[in-house]
């Protein structure tokens, strides 16, 4: 048998940009956000509240470096309930 050399169509400026094809990202970027908002619903967290802990972030270390040390606990416990359920849905839709 012989082996025949694939040949990739050529992808279009935006579906190099988006990653694929434009509508297919948007929805996928849909669902996922879907899935971060009842996550963070779940946790009573909103966005009002994660701008307002970020600017509390930048003033606490402005003011007192030792701040971000001291509740460095619970920003990696607010950042993974958001990062953990996109990197697991990134990894899912991968469909490895």
């Amino acid at each position: 048998m012989t082996d025949q050399p694939q040949t990739e169509t050529p992808r279009s400026p935006a579906q190099r940009f988006f990653g694929g094809h434009p509508i297919n990202v948007l929805i996928k970027l849909a669902f996922v956000s879907l899935l971060v908002g009842f996550v963070m619903s779940v946790f009573g967290v909103n966005v009002q509240g994660l701008v307002r802990g970020a600017i509390d972030l930048v003033r606490e270390a402005l003011r007192d470096g030792a701040g971000l040390f001291r509740n460095i606990g619970g920003y990696i416990l607010t950042g993974a309930a958001i990062v953990v359920p996109v990197w697991l849905v990134l990894r899912l839709s991968k469909g490895r």
